[in-house]
């Protein structure tokens, strides 16, 4: 009997467990009892669709394009970083932006698929759909600086120029130092070690991990304000707070936007910055890596060590500056120019 009873706890119990640490299928847009569609959209190769917002000059008569990848937690109405430079300078430097939802965010369908070469071919076939012409800048803040790498990588024959902002560092990439990143690894708060281990090394334990409520979890996911600067939480308090559309980033399930997303990104690259040859030897174009020097959520050592064994990098460290600097106007003006007018 006591035998018996323990083999229905015991099932009870992997039936439980089974259930936590597989997510439910994601409510995609436009299906049954799904969030409605709203924005614009493309269909990409393999059936999925992108949702897009568009910025500053018609793409018809713009002089510079540009192709904007939003950060972790965030979706194309986040562009706000690139698009709201001082009055008039968009218009005064001819430049179109589209920013569009990474995949599992805001509009655009899940891809249980993606990898750094799926998104930026992603981005590639985004630009071809509307029209972009053969050569384009990429802009990514954070997370989606981390993308921008990807671009560098696989599609270099397709970019006038890149950005990079605050981009987050992986700290598996095999070319960092290990006593460096594992020095930088543990500098982080306990809960944020163990979030991005989990993501690495038990990627099938990502979603059960940012879910459950007996440990901490992501400090960014839990809006644990000790990961940020002084200057940080000054413009989340003015700026970031009044964000109207954060109720669409994660509305398709946390399991194929941010669980996804540190899946990805501090996965298995198979490269990493270092591998990279350098996209414009004709020097035709220029890539742009900005960092501050307070930023407390991505290593501003490991950051100069990036960018100073790089030599087609273009460093700029702002002194005094966090992870949310670009959101400060005359930073962000700053960044547009100097991509654009380099």
């Amino acid at each position: 009997m006591l035998l018996k009873i323990a083999t229905i706890f015991l099932i009870g119990f992997l039936a439980l467990a089974y259930q936590a640490i597989n997510p439910p299928p994601p409510r995609t847009c436009g299906s049954p009892g799904g969030p409605p569609i709203t924005a614009p959209r493309i269909k990409l190769r393999d059936g999925r669709h992108l949702a897009y917002k568009e910025h500053g000059v018609p793409r018809e008569v713009a002089k510079k394009k540009i192709v904007f990848l939003h950060g972790f937690g965030s979706s194309r109405h986040d562009a706000v970083i690139v698009t709201n430079p001082p009055q008039g300078l968009l218009v005064e430097l001819g430049a179109y932006i589209v920013s569009f939802d990474r995949p599992g965010y805001g509009e655009s369908d899940p891809d249980p698929n993606r990898t750094v070469k799926s998104l930026a071919l992603d981005v590639e076939e985004l630009a071809d759909t509307l029209g972009l012409g053969a050569k384009f800048y990429v802009i990514g803040f954070s997370m989606g600086g981390q993308a921008v790498w990807g671009c560098l990588k696989f599609i270099p024959h397709r970019l006038a120029g890149a950005t990079l902002m605050t981009p987050v560092v992986n700290y598996w990439w095999h070319n960092l130092p290990g006593n460096m990143s594992t020095k930088a690894y543990y500098e982080q708060p306990r809960r944020d070690q163990w979030a991005v281990r989990v993501s690495h090394y038990f990627p099938w334990l990502t979603y059960w991990w940012f879910t459950q409520k007996w440990f901490p979890s992501s400090s960014v996911v839990q809006r644990n304000h000790a990961v940020y600067s002084d200057q940080d939480l000054s413009i989340i308090s003015n700026f970031l707070i009044k964000r109207e559309h954060q109720s669409q980033v994660q509305q398709q399930g946390e399991a194929e936007s941010i669980c996804r997303d540190i899946i990805v990104g501090f996965g298995s690259w198979g490269f990493d910055p270092l591998d990279i040859d350098n996209p414009f030897p004709d020097n035709t174009g220029h890539v742009h890596l900005w960092q501050g020097d307070d930023d407390k959520l991505i290593s501003v050592t490991l950051q100069r060590y990036i960018a100073q064994n790089i030599p087609w990098i273009q460093y700029h460290e702002v002194p005094g500056a966090g992870h949310m600097f670009p959101y400060l106007e005359e930073v962000r003006a700053n960044i547009i120019k100097t991509q654009l007018l380099d």
